[in-house]
């Protein structure tokens, strides 16, 4: 029997954690002392939100994300809550509107001036008031506009439509009372119809959040689980926690078994949280430890053994919490995957690290940048809650490109002619002509056309997708060689001609001359 060796093929074995500059971080930020297991931080393309101290309440500072350097120590806050901040999280589909929860039992909504604030921010929008004890998790519905979640040490999970006219709400739409212990950490799948929970019971549960039922439960006593994520469109959970013998540990579980987990993995003695973070584009996970000064990633997969260990970004600078960048907010020019914001307590400092798929190519890598979930909703507050699932609308990160419209925010059946133009008649329209539809096909028939010239001897040039067996690596590397060799002729024929050109014009001026 012959021996084979492992190749494993990775766009993705190289990529390497790069710290910001001095210039480039927040220094000089009072970033909070609490001991709560939480992010403390939130960014979007716009700003950074982190937990700071406040005397008499609890407060978190907005930062516009270019204002980098030392921070003013009288920079204004966004303050109003009775006791600490324990979680805050920036609406997906608004920039510039941010929750808060707290000690003092209560959910505020914040909506963030566009311009620099001058004084503290202390009155708020909505405020949320159903949790009888302090409020320990917000989150908000990855696809459907104006829901947020909330659990509170009352051991409750509850679900708020913000699509009212009431500045105070009083009752949640539905109250989740399933569990028996703190709730330690909610993920949603990728349309937002199961939420997975983590207790304090050391159980994960996965909820269906709209009938308040509970679908799965995790008795394994083997793994002693903090944190759940859903790994994207893979039906499977990760999860991060503790082994019998106290080790760090990460488990992957079968979303529709989760009697015994598929792969366990400890990691190390250490006592810090680990708070994983999927990216489903790239289908890479990040590991980050409270305390650690390091970040682990990983590649998941479908097949055994799920979790490939890829490497990790060193650092000596340990993290109190950290914050992640949405994906429409990276810089796709430097092949930027993924951005962390570490919070330095230390130093005081918030230090953007950097994920960066090492590329020569100065385009577009349309490989490492699929559609990724882009600022819209796909559903209404009204239309989740009366029961419609809709996967996130996705966007291209092509600098300049549009949003695109998956088949899944269609409808399921296309309007006839006639529905149309009842619709257009309704909505004070005119009724499109055939003449008019027939311009998306001409735009696409256009950019077809503009592909094709895009490419060589069979080969684009721009979208190179990485080999996945040694055959591709060879067969990418020879099509290369003959693509440069053919330039390097063209390359030699134009200069050969310019010669000759500069030759003939040489001899026209000597015999202009002699005339």
């Amino acid at each position: 029997m012959s021996w084979h060796p492992q190749y494993r093929s990775s766009k993705f074995r190289h990529v390497f954690g790069k710290p910001a500059s001095k210039e480039n971080c927040y220094d000089s930020v009072p970033i909070t002392h609490s001991v709560h297991d939480n992010h403390f931080c939130a960014v979007n393309p716009h700003f950074i939100a982190v937990v700071t101290e406040c005397a008499g309440g609890g407060a978190f500072l907005v930062i516009p994300l270019n204002q980098t350097g030392k921070l003013d120590p009288h920079y204004p806050k966004v303050c109003g809550h009775k006791g600490n901040v324990l979680d805050i999280k920036w609406n997906p589909f608004n920039d510039f509107e941010i929750a808060s929860c707290s000690e003092d039992a209560t959910i505020k909504i914040w909506d963030i001036p566009t311009q620099l604030l001058t004084r503290n921010l202390t009155v708020f929008r909505k405020e949320l008031v159903g949790h009888a004890r302090r409020v320990g998790l917000v989150e908000w519905h990855p696809t459907a506009a104006n829901i947020l979640f909330s659990s509170g040490y009352d051991y409750k999970v509850m679900v708020w439509n913000l699509d009212t006219t009431e500045s105070v709400i009083v009752n949640p739409v539905k109250t989740l009372c399933c569990h028996q212990d703190v709730i330690l950490s909610m993920s949603f799948n990728t349309n937002g119809s199961l939420l997975a929970t983590t207790c304090k019971d050391r159980k994960i549960r996965i909820l269906d959040p709209r009938a308040g039922a509970v679908l799965q439960e995790a008795s394994y006593k083997g793994h002693r689980a903090n944190k759940v994520l859903f790994l994207g469109n893979l039906k499977k959970l990760l999860s991060t926690g503790t082994s019998r013998w106290n080790n760090r540990q990460m488990a992957v579980w079968d979303q529709d078994n989760l009697s015994v987990p598929l792969t366990e993995e400890d990691l190390d003695g250490s006592s810090g949280v680990l708070f994983p973070f999927y990216d489903a584009d790239t289908s890479m996970l990040y590991v980050v430890g409270k305390g650690d000064g390091n970040i682990r990633y990983y590649e998941v997969s479908d097949d055994k053994p799920h979790l490939s260990y890829l490497t990790e970004y060193r650092s000596y600078n340990p993290q109190k919490g950290i914050g992640v960048m949405p994906k429409r907010g990276l810089d796709v020019s430097s092949c930027e995957i993924f951005r962390f914001y570490k919070l330095i307590t230390t130093k005081s400092l918030i230090e953007p690290v950097s994920m960066i798929v090492p590329r020569r190519s100065e385009s577009y890598q349309e490989d490492i940048y699929p559609p990724t979930a882009g600022a819209k909703p796909s559903l209404t507050a009204r239309e989740w809650l009366s029961g419609m699932n809709k996967g996130p609308v996705l966007v291209s990160l092509r600098p300049g490109s549009e949003q695109l419209c998956p088949q899944q925010l269609l409808p399921e059946r296309p309007p006839s002619v006639n529905q149309r133009e009842d619709l257009a008649v309704r909505d004070g329209q005119r009724p499109s002509s055939v003449q008019e539809e027939t311009v998306p096909r001409c735009a696409a028939e256009h950019r077809l056309e503009e592909k094709k010239t895009r490419l060589a001897n069979g080969f684009d040039i721009f979208e190179c997708p990485p080999p996945k067996t040694e055959n591709e690596l060879l067969q990418m590397f020879y099509r290369q060689q003959e693509e440069i060799r053919r330039l390097r002729e063209l390359v030699t024929q134009r200069e050969v001609q310019a010669k000759q050109l500069e030759l003939e014009i040489k001899n026209l001026r000597m015999g202009s001359e002699r005339f």
